[in-house]
C-alpha cells in the first residue's frame, strides 16, 4: 500500500523536472498562490490517470479516466481551489464529483476535512485506493448522486463542484454555510460559465471566472 518514493516522484515523463515545467506554466497564466502550486508540484498526478496516459499527467490538459469522466485540466484544479482560498481558509470542504480524486487531493492539502460525493462507485474506489496511498487522512467519501450533496453532514464554509449543472441545484445552495463560497461550472457542454458563489446576509452573490469545458453533472448513481 505504502509508495516508493519512486513511484511518488516518477521518472521520464512524470519527473520532478516535468511537474516543475507544468508549475511554471501554471504561474504564466496567473496562478499565484503559493500554498497551491506547492500542492500541484507534490503531488503525483501521474497516480490519478491509467498508467497508459501517465507520461501525459503533466501535462496543462483534462485527460480520460474512464466511464465517460475526466480529471480535470491543472490550471483548472488551481484556478478553483485559489478562488475556495481566497477569502480565508475554510475549515469543511464538500466536493462534488470525486472522479479521480485529484482535485480531492490537492484540497486535503490545504483544508482540514474535506467531504466528497461521486455517483460512479468504480470512480469512487479507486479514489479511495489512492487517498490510502497518499495517506490522506482527512477525507469523507460518499457514493451518492452529486447534486443532492451531502445534506446531513453540512453546513460547508465552502463548496467545490467539479462537473456542470444547466443550473445551480438549489440543494448545494441550501449547504452552503452564512459566508461560504462555491465555485461551480454552469451550463451546457462548449458554452459553460465558471462561476464563484458567496452566501450573504442577502441571499446569493454570483461572479462569473471565465468559461470552461466539464463534463456534464448527471443525476442518480451507477
Amino acid at each position: 500500500m505504502r509508495l516508493s518514493e519512486q513511484q511518488k516522484t516518477g521518472i521520464g515523463m512524470t519527473s520532478q523536472r516535468t511537474r516543475d515545467r507544468l508549475i511554471q506554466r501554471l504561474v504564466e497564466q496567473g496562478i499565484n498562490r503559493i500554498s497551491v502550486l506547492d500542492a500541484i508540484r507534490s503531488t503525483p498526478r501521474h497516480l490519478f490517470v491509467d498508467e497508459a496516459m501517465a507520461h501525459r499527467a503533466y501535462e496543462d490538459t483534462a485527460l480520460p479516466i474512464g466511464s465517460g469522466q475526466t480529471i480535470s485540466q491543472p490550471y483548472v484544479v488551481a484556478r478553483m481551489t485559489e478562488v475556495i482560498l481566497a477569502d480565508g481558509i475554510p475549515d469543511k470542504v464538500l466536493e462534488v464529483g470525486t472522479g479521480s480524486g485529484y482535485q480531492t487531493a490537492i484540497l486535503a492539502q490545504l483544508v482540514p476535512e474535506v467531504l466528497t460525493v461521486e455517483r460512479i462507485k468504480a470512480l469512487l474506489q479507486q479514489a479511495r485506493f489512492r487517498f490510502k496511498q497518499l495517506r490522506l487522512r482527512n477525507i469523507r467519501t460518499r457514493h451518492s448522486d452529486g447534486s443532492w450533496g451531502w445534506p446531513n453532514a453540512g453546513p460547508y464554509d465552502a463548496i467545490v463542484v467539479t462537473a456542470a449543472p444547466g443550473e445551480v441545484p438549489d440543494q448545494l445552495l441550501e449547504q452552503l454555510a452564512p459566508g461560504g463560497r462555491m465555485v461551480i461550472p454552469v451550463g451546457e457542454s462548449g458554452a459553460q460559465e465558471l462561476k464563484v458563489i458567496r452566501r450573504t446576509d442577502q441571499g446569493f452573490d454570483t461572479e462569473v471566472l471565465e468559461m470552461v469545458s466539464f463534463v456534464p453533472l448527471l443525476d442518480g448513481v451507477s
